[in-house]
């Protein structure tokens, strides 16, 4: 066959359909959620509904921001609830100087917002730290901080409930600049800052690549030990800043309830927004997506008056639909 009657053959990849839903489906979802509740639901359409729905996820995506890059890698971490109660068992010990006495407030909060974070932060590089050094498996790793965190939170306030009344610290749940809650300010700068990191950056590429073939990615020659003793910390990192906003919304700091239960809706939140839970794909606004449809589920059962032991079986259905869709585009 001559170069003139050579015909070119371009093989099409069939399309998928569990892909594109796994792709395009919380999308789906929540647009049919939001049409469903300016029809059927009283008052849906009002500032004050889209104020309450945001601030219900806004701690949930902020850990989920941190889970996501962890989940890209092939891991989990399971301490970022306990991680949340140490952050906010400690910010109340400095700025209320029962650590040792600041005279001015300003400093005072700052210096406990820096120690909590910061806390937590290491406390996620330790994560990272036993996974890439000791190549335990990260359930296992992360699972001893989420039973040793809350008991050390517990310690550090001997259990008690601290409460506090301080407005420069309490902004960070409560307050508003331009009439937006500072917490969603503080949600869309971490998702951003993370979408950007994953698509646009080598260290987000490097991520993805751990994910999708570790070994391959060491051959290649990624630092695959450093990405996870960086993902882990960011992890941290981002629990820890949850915690505070919790506190600072309730006024008061339970080392027993402060992040309870956070790493199932923060997986949950990943999973439902498309990345897969094997690592290797990605998407920070898909996650965000994914915790906006959680929650948007459960307004929606409770608003037309669904029990919230339904609405919870409803989020357990969601959760176990989007994970059974990633499987079957895997596999087809």
């Amino acid at each position: 066959m001559t170069d003139a009657t050579r015909a070119t053959v371009i093989e099409r990849r069939p399309i998928n359909p569990f892909d594109l839903l796994a792709r395009y489906g919380t999308v789906i979802a929540l647009v049919l959620l939001i049409v469903f509740n300016l029809i059927f639901t009283t008052n849906f359409a009002t500032l004050q509904t889209l104020n309450v729905n945001l601030t219900q996820v806004c701690t949930i995506v902020i850990v989920a921001v941190g889970m996501t890059l962890v989940i890209a890698t092939g891991g989990i971490d399971l301490s970022v609830g306990s991680l949340m109660s140490i952050s906010g068992a400690l910010a109340p010990m400095v700025f209320m100087s029962k650590l040792f006495p600041i005279g001015n407030i300003y400093l005072a909060v700052a210096l406990a917002i820096i120690i909590a974070v910061g806390v937590a932060t290491l406390l996620g590089l330790f994560n990272g730290w036993l996974i890439a050094r000791f190549r335990i498996q990260p359930i296992i790793a992360t699972l001893v901080l989420f039973i040793a965190g809350r008991g050390i939170a517990q310690v550090m306030t001997n259990g008690q409930l601290q409460t506090f009344k301080v407005p420069e610290f309490q902004f960070i749940g409560l307050g508003r600049v331009l009439g937006i809650p500072f917490q969603v300010i503080v949600m869309l700068v971490l998702v951003i800052i993370a979408a950007w990191v994953i698509r646009k950056t080598v260290f987000g590429r490097q991520i993805l690549a751990i994910g999708g073939n570790e070994k391959a990615s060491g051959l290649s020659g990624i630092a695959v030990k450093k990405v996870k003793l960086v993902v882990y910390a960011v992890s941290g990192f981002c629990a820890g800043i949850a915690g505070l906003v919790v506190i600072a919304i309730n006024s008061a700091s339970d080392a027993n309830l402060v992040g309870l239960g956070m790493e199932l809706d923060a997986i949950a939140a990943v999973a439902v927004g498309g990345t897969l839970l094997s690592g290797g794909r990605a998407s920070i606004i898909g996650t965000l997506l994914g915790a906006l449809t959680i929650q948007l589920v459960r307004y929606t059962l409770l608003a037309n008056g669904v029990p919230d032991s339904v609405a919870q079986v409803a989020q357990a259905v969601i959760i176990i639909a989007a994970v059974w869709v990633q499987q079957q585009g895997r596999s087809a």
